[in-house]
Parts: C-alpha cells; sequence; structure tokens
C-alpha cells in the first residue's frame, strides 16, 4: 500500500510535463497508453479492489454481519449521495450544465490514501480507521456499480454482453469445479471472455475480473484488510494478490502520468464545485447518515464520537485514484475534463484539512484512542 505513492510519483511527472510541453505530453497519452492504462491495466487495479471488497463479506470480515456493518454502510451511501447531490446543485447554480454527466466524481474514496491520512490522526488501535476501511470498501462496491450502470465505454449491446459473459462465467465455473488452483486460467480465460463481453457490450472492460474472481478459490475467513498474513496463504485468490500487487503499482504511475497531466490554467469553477462536494459533501452525508443509524437504534462500531466521525469524513472526502478514473469515463477530452481532472487531484486537500481539523479536536497517532464512555456512541 505504501507504493501507491508510485501514483503520486506519476501524478506529479504528467502536471510538470504538461505545463512545461503540452503537446509533446498529450502525443504520448492520447495514442495506445492511454488504452494499455485505462483498459487494460487498471483491471488489475479494479480486481484488487474487489477481492478486498470480497473478502470483507466472509466471515470475520467487517462486512460479514448486516448490524455491525449497518453504519459504517449508510455512511457510505451518505457519503456518496450527499457529495453527489451537492455537486449537481452547484453545477446548476453556476450555469455550467455541461458538467452534470460527472455527478459521480465526487463519490468516490481512495482507500489507501485515506488510510495513509488516518493514520496520522488516529491512533493504529482507534476505531474510527476501521470504520474509515469499512465505509471506503463499500464506497468503492458501490462505485463499481455506477462506473458500470452510468458510465458505458460504447453503446450499450445486451446481446453482445450475454455472448460474451455467459462462457466466461461458465468457463469460470468449471474452472473452480475442477478445483484449478492456478490463477492464470482463470485471468486468461474468465477474465479474457469477460473484457470482451464489457468492451463489447459497452461496459467499461476495466471491471472485466470483477465478476471473475469470486469463483478463484479463496480462505474461508476474512483476515483484515492489508493483512500481512495474506501473502503467504495458499489460496487462488491470494496467490494472485501477491502476484500483481506491486505489478499494479506501476500500473498506478503509468495511470497517473496518462491521465492526470492538465495545465494548471485549466483550474475553473468544475475544479472547485468537484472539491467543495469532496471536502464538504462528503462529510456532510458521512455525519448526516450515521446519525440516522444511530436514530434507528443501531451501533456504531467502537462508539465513535462526533468529532471523530466528521474527521473521518474529511479524511474520506481523499478521492483522487477512482475520482480521476471517474472524470475520464464521464468526459471526452477537452476543458470540462481538464477542469474535473484538477478537481479530483485537488482532492489531496482533504488529508491536511483532517489533519489540522484532528489537531483542533485533540486527535493525535500517540494519543489514547477516544471513543468510551458516556454519550460517545452518537456521531
Amino acid at each position: 500500500m505504501d507504493n501507491s505513492l508510485l501514483l503520486v510519483a506519476g501524478t506529479i511527472t504528467a502536471l510538470i510535463w504538461a505545463n512545461v510541453d503540452l503537446h509533446s505530453y498529450e502525443r504520448l497519452t492520447h495514442g495506445p497508453l492511454h488504452f494499455l492504462v485505462n483498459d487494460v491495466g487498471m483491471v488489475f487495479f479494479f480486481a484488487l479492489a474487489a477481492k478486498e471488497i470480497f473478502e470483507a463479506r466472509l466471515p470475520k470480515g467487517p462486512l460479514a454481519s448486516p448490524r455491525e456493518a449497518a453504519v459504517p454502510l449508510l455512511a457510505a451511501v451518505g457519503g456518496m449521495l450527499a457529495p453527489a447531490s451537492l455537486y449537481l446543485v452547484l453545477a446548476t447554480v453556476l450555469g455550467r450544465p455541461e458538467l452534470m454527466r460527472g455527478w459521480a466524481v465526487p463519490c468516490a474514496t481512495d482507500i489507501a490514501f485515506s488510510y495513509m491520512a488516518a493514520r496520522l490522526i488516529f491512533p493504529a488501535s482507534h476505531p474510527a480507521i476501521p470504520f474509515l476501511l469499512l465505509l471506503a470498501i463499500a464506497d468503492d462496491a458501490l462505485g463499481l456499480v455506477l462506473l458500470a450502470l452510468f458510465y458505458p465505454s460504447a453503446p450499450l449491446s445486451m446481446l453482445t454482453f450475454a455472448m460474451f459473459m455467459i462462457p466466461a462465467l461458465a468457463v469460470s465455473w468449471w474452472l473452480r469445479r475442477r478445483r484449478t488452483l492456478s490463477f492464470w486460467p482463470y485471468l486468461f480465460l474468465g477474465g479474457g471472455l469477460s473484457w470482451c463481453a464489457l468492451h463489447f457490450g459497452g461496459v467499461h472492460p476495466s471491471l472485466a475480473l470483477v465478476p471473475v474472481l469470486p469463483f478463484m478459490p479463496h480462505e474461508k475467513r476474512d483476515f483484515g484488510l492489508f493483512s500481512e498474513r495474506e501473502s503467504i496463504l495458499p489460496y487462488t485468490m491470494n496467490r494472485f494478490e501477491h502476484a500483481f500487487r506491486v505489478p499494479v503499482q506501476f500500473v498506478l504511475f503509468f495511470f497517473g502520468l496518462a491521465n492526470a497531466g492538465v495545465p494548471m490554467s485549466s483550474v475553473g469553477s468544475g475544479t472547485w464545485i468537484v472539491v467543495a462536494a469532496l471536502l464538504i459533501g462528503k462529510p456532510l452525508g458521512i455525519v448526516l447518515m450515521s446519525a440516522v443509524g444511530v436514530w434507528l437504534g443501531l451501533r456504531i462500531p467502537g462508539r465513535l464520537r462526533l468529532q471523530d466521525t466528521i474527521v473521518l469524513g474529511v479524511t474520506a472526502g481523499i478521492g483522487f485514484t477512482v475520482a480521476l478514473f471517474f472524470t475520464t469515463a464521464a468526459f471526452p477530452p477537452g476543458p470540462v475534463l481538464d477542469e474535473a481532472k484538477m478537481g479530483a487531484l485537488f482532492s489531496f486537500l482533504a488529508a491536511p484539512a483532517a489533519v489540522l481539523l484532528g489537531r483542533a479536536f485533540g486527535l493525535s497517532p500517540r494519543a489514547s484512542p477516544h471513543g468510551v464512555g458516556s454519550g460517545a456512541g452518537r456521531p
């Protein structure tokens, strides 16, 4: 996860290059590199995200018990509805109807960078950290659904989709039934057919391994997000994650390089709409829906305090990777896309904002965890 800094390196390289020599940057990135990174390389990024979502539903996982996961799941829904609504309101008020298609951009939460920011604010044992991780997992799961449903890469063709997807699922099931332990047949056979189903059926092909992944032999229980034990577990899904964890970090470097190169002059009202939706709408939705969960009689894990929930809500406003991906899916090349990209990149402002807010509330990564005591369960 620390190697996610390669994404930052790729992003900074792209920004410098685009502002020094935009023509040469566009000549490189608007060709085959963009397709190879966004439509092929990102398949493995979303596969690893889907793995964490799938394992979170296993016994001992944070999504295994709907009762325990209810409030974070409600918070995730609020953390998508509120920023999307604020985005649409601001685009309407500011007279930018061409931005409407990007309503899902501020729905995203970057798991890795949000986690890294949270570790700078809360003690390692603080209940806000697992709450944030669960919220981000649910956020990404819903984000995959939004990407598939609302951002087709071409006109939808259900017949073409079914012609490839049914064999993809059938061969994946057959491999599982034969107890195939190597992950390569799942990738080349099931994944290849699934990629064709999505690409030729009109859905973004970056999701190709998402329906195939659950067929891989896997552990019977969850060992926790980012658990080091998973790298030595023998099952196919864990071996796939171990084999592609480092390559995916280099994919993210090229993702940043191919997508983040925007002239600084592109900053406009669309940029600040995305930033406002993430930094204001995200924490507002998370806090309000957490309060709704408590009002319904549900219990917040760890009995978080109001200020804890506010801070983790701001931390969840780091959209970055997924937000940047959503901009490229929502808008064609041009000034509107560039404005939205700058908003996705500026969502990093949520990190220092959350740290400063945490310090104002007396939070410190070296302090004793809060959340115990009378009234602590109120969001």
